[in-house]
Parts: C-alpha cells; structure tokens; sequence
C-alpha cells in the first residue's frame, strides 16, 4: 500500500503542470466574447469598406448638392475608421459647400474638421482651421454650437497633455469658456453636451448626478452601434468610481465588443480594457488586446492613441521578463525535485529487493520444513489418523502461503516494470527540463523574448507530455497483463463491449478500469492522473458498471481478480 501511494505521488508530479487562476466565469465568458470579435474583426471591417465602396461608387455619379451629400456621408464612414480619409471627405464637403453658397455647411464642416485635428494631436492646424472661420449671424444654433465645441475640444486636449502648469491653467479656462458657449447652442440631448455633463458631474464627485446623465445618454444610442461605445465607455467609469467591479467590467467589454464590431480603429475602450487587465495579472491576453489596439491605432493613424498605448506596451514588456525570470527559478526548482524523488526511487529499490531476499528465505525455510514433516510421515504410519489431520492443516496452510506467494510474485512483477518504466520516464524528464532550460537561457541571452512568450503560452508541451505517459502507462499495463481487455470485456454485455481503435493502447474506460485493477479505488486519486474531475470519473465508472453482465456491485471486484 505504501509503495503504490508513492507511485501514485511520483506519476501525478510528472504529469501536474501550474494552474493559473481564472477570471470570474461572466467576465470570462465575456473576454471569449471579445477574442471571438477579435478573430472575426476581418469580416467587420469588410463590411465597412463595402459600404464605403458603395458610397464611393455614388459620389461617381452624384452631382450638385446629392454630391455633398454623399462626401458628408463619407466623412462619417470613415470618421472611425482612418482619419487621414476622414478629414479628405471633410475638405472635399468644404469646397462643395462655398461652391453651393452653402456658408452655415461650410462653417460646419470646418468646425468638425477642426475636432478631427485636435483628436489626432494635429492642436496647432485645428487653431488655425477655427481662426480662419467667420461665423458671423445668422447661423443656425448648431452650427454655432459646432464651432465652440470644436474651440472647446481643442483646448481641453491641450490642457490635458501640456506639461507647462501655467500653459494648463490658461487652456482650461478657454476650454471652460468655449464649453459654456458651447452648451447655451447645442440641444441638451446632444452627445456633445450629454458627454461634458456627465465629464463635469464626475468631475464635481456627483455620482448620483453623472450616473442620471449617463442614463439619459443611454436612451438615445442605440445598442450596438458606434455611439453607443462611447456612452458604455462612460459608464464604466461611472461603475469604476463606484468600485462596482462585476458592473464595471460589463460595460467595459460592451463597450470593446461595440468598436470591433462596427470596424472602429479610434479605440478608447480596448486599451484601457487590456490596463485592467494587466493589473489583475492576465497578462497573456492583455498583451493580444494591447497589440489588437495599437494596429487599430496605426491603420487609423492617430499619433495621441500610440502615445496612450506605448506606457502599457513597455510595461507589459517588463512583466513578460519577470515572467521568464520567475520560470526559470521554477524550472531549477523542479529539476531539485526530480532529483530528490530519484533519490527517493533508490531508496524504495533497496528496501524492495530487501523483502525479496526475506521472501526467499522464508521459501527455503518452508521447503526444509516440509522435507521434515515427509520424513515424519514415513516413519509415523502408524499413527494415521493424526497425521491425516495434520496433512490436512498442512495443506491449508500450504494453499494460504501459494496464495500468497503467487499475490507477491504478481506484485512484485507489477512493481519491477513500473519501478523500471518510471526510473526511465525520470531520466528522460530530467534531460528534457534540462534542454528546456538551456533553450529558455539561449532565448533570454537572446532576447527572444517574444518566442519565449510564443513557447511559454502553448500548451503542446503538456499535451505531449500528457499522451506519452499515457502511452508509458498503456504499454506497460498490457506487458504485464496482456489478457485484460479480453477479459474485461468478457464481463460486459456484448453491447457494452469496448474495442480500442490503436494496437497497445486503452481507451479512457478501460484505463480507468486497469488503475483499479493496479488497487487505485478512490475516484479522486484516478481523476488527477487522468487530468478528468472526480465526476466525470463517477460517471464512467457507474456507466461501465450498469453494461455488467453479471451482479453490477461485484463488477470491480471480477475486474481485480483479471
């Protein structure tokens, strides 16, 4: 018993890999969400350059003011989606609209090209684009209100990324001048004046305020769409300053899932996903989604996006080296493990060969004591009658110790092949470790640390590791008892019968049969050598059960006597 417990320890730390803990299962459910939109963000981008070629065609054969029309709509396919392409619709709807004498439309479109600079870092062009407009009387009110928040925009961006405090204190000013103009102009439901409510009452600390706006916002986007990106985005900060983390983190991915699927490469959202990410330690994935966004930001081409992700990108690059660092420590560790379980190996070898001699010593010793008692038999014939009795006893306990010497030879023939098998898996463990930490050293000398990373993520290792115990495992089972999977099946109704696909190899059921055969009963020690839960291991050995040909509660009982 002792021994089959230590192989049992020694086969789980062989086949035992480092479990990283999991997110929360809705947030992980929705994190598969985003890596499913992530792999189909080709087809969403596909359909945003169908429309586009779509309007491209009818701007072909649009004229006068349905030629307007058509750039404006345009502008708005590619606001964000490439910027470069954005502000050339916008230019081209300038020029149409001073052609058409259209001057509130032209003061428009200028007033949004304006916003588009500043948003991209272009601060210096947006001035001078706003200085150059005369927006005189008689505009409408959202023209006007479009003018001052392009001034409003502009300012409050430079504010936010000046590092001069005296230049900080001035831009504010105008940005909070230009908002208020802003504000006495726009309707009150706009995205514009929903947004800078919100921004002020988060500002002021009135959770109860921005969270009332930000419902309001809600009601006016539609799920799903580009719009509604950004009012999901703002609602996270809302649940964020809130410390409500199961809220937060919804309206987060909502927001992630709404730019992906509507083609969006002007991101917000997804970068600040992969910061949280990144502090809750899943690296691994904050890593894919920081690398999904920076090409977004590239392909969109805003220099302001590429100055917020390149902090997190350096960062996780230093987190990836004290990852490597960390494995690396772990890996010596391990190879002092194996060793010390070696050293263990040796020992159990010693004391097992001991027993052997004992074993023998005590054949010799029945052997002579049954030549003594033969002798006595013949000198004895007259006392037949007591000597039958004794015989009798004798034979007994002759059957008994056969028994038992045939359960010992069995053992110990079952134990030398595994101890054999094992002590080679162990010899070949150590090289690999010891190849694997020379390859990791390379890397790290290298600096290849994104194939390290590649490597370091893939499970194939364990997988490989996993198939060729099973195969050890299988090989050796049928070398020692190479009638099982007859026999077994002789136990089972011919419905029931299991036939393995490959020559020397078991299926799940019969393994989990011939671990029972080896004295593993408890359900729990099979599941963590077979990598299964304790219930999926009930449940196969319950379903084998039932196909018994005979009395299901002796079914286990037969297959250890096989």
């Amino acid at each position: 018993m002792k021994l089959q417990k230590l192989l049992t320890a020694l086969l789980i730390c062989l086949a035992t890999t480092a479990v990283r803990s999991q997110e929360p299962a809705d947030v992980e459910s929705r994190l598969r969400q985003i890596d499913e939109a992530i792999a189909a963000s080709p087809r969403y981008v596909a359909e945003r350059e169908a429309k586009i070629s779509l309007a491209r065609h009818a701007l072909g054969q649009a004229s006068g003011k349905d030629r307007y029309d058509v750039s404006f709509r345009l502008y708005e396919l590619y606001r964000p989606f490439v910027s470069d392409s954005a502000i050339y619709f916008l230019r081209q709807c300038i020029a149409l609209a001073e052609q058409q004498g259209e001057q509130a439309e032209a003061v428009r479109c200028r007033s949004l090209l304006a916003i588009r600079c500043s948003n991209i870092g272009l601060y210096d062009e947006a001035l001078n684009i706003l200085d150059s407009i005369q927006p005189g009387s008689g505009l409408d009110k959202t023209v006007v209100g479009t003018y001052y928040e392009a001034y409003n925009n502009v300012y409050g961006e430079l504010s936010y990324y000046t590092r001069l405090d005296d230049m900080r204190g001035h831009y504010q000013e105008e940005e909070q001048r230009y908002k208020q103009l802003m504000m006495e102009n726009l309707a009150p439901t706009s995205e514009s004046c929903l947004l800078r409510r919100e921004q002020t009452a988060q500002g002021r600390g009135e959770l109860e305020a921005s969270m009332a706006v930000n419902d309001e916002w809600m009601k006016t986007v539609e799920p799903g769409s580009h719009p509604y990106a950004l009012a999901a985005l703002y609602r996270y900060i809302e649940y964020k300053l809130r410390k409500d983390t199961a809220q937060m983190m919804f309206w987060l991915t909502e927001s992630v899932l709404a730019d992906i699927r509507n083609a969006a490469m002007d991101q917000g959202s997804m970068w600040e996903l992969a910061n949280e990410l990144m502090l809750s330690g899943d690296v691994d994935r904050a890593s894919r989604y920081i690398s999904y966004t920076s090409d977004c930001a590239n392909r969109y081409g805003s220099r302001q996006r590429n100055w917020q992700i390149a902090p997190l990108l350096s960062h996780i690059a230093n987190e990836y080296k004290t990852q490597s660092e960390r494995r690396a420590t772990q890996l010596w560790w391990t190879v002092a493990l194996v060793s010390v379980l070696a050293l263990l190996l040796l020992a159990a070898l010693f004391f097992a060969h001991r027993r052997n001699k004992q074993l023998h010593s005590a054949r010799n010793a029945l052997k002579a004591s049954n030549d003594g008692l033969a002798a006595a038999n013949s000198q004895l014939a007259t006392q037949k009658d007591a000597l039958a009795a004794l015989n009798a006893q004798l034979q007994t306990v002759n059957a008994q110790l056969q028994t038992v010497n045939a359960q010992l030879t069995e053992s110990n023939r079952v134990k030398e092949a595994y101890i054999g098998r094992f002590m080679s898996l162990c010899a070949q463990y150590i090289d690999k470790i010891d190849n694997y930490r020379k390859m990791v050293n390379r890397k790290m000398k290298n600096k290849e640390l994104e194939e390290l990373f590649q490597l370091s993520k893939s499970t194939e290792l364990k997988e490989k590791e996993l198939e060729e115990l099973y195969e050890n495992f299988d090989t050796v089972f049928l070398h020692l008892f190479p009638n099982f999977v007859d026999g077994f099946n002789s136990l089972l109704q011919p419905e029931m019968r299991i036939h393995p696909k490959k020559e020397n190899r078991l299926t799940t059921d019969i393994r989990i049969f011939a671990l029972i055969r080896l004295g593993f009963e408890d359900s729990s020690k099979i599941a963590e050598f077979l990598h299964y839960s304790v219930n999926t291991i009930y449940n196969y050995r319950a379903r084998i059960k039932n196909g018994a040909l005979g009395n299901r509660e002796l079914f286990e009982k037969q297959v250890k006597a096989l």
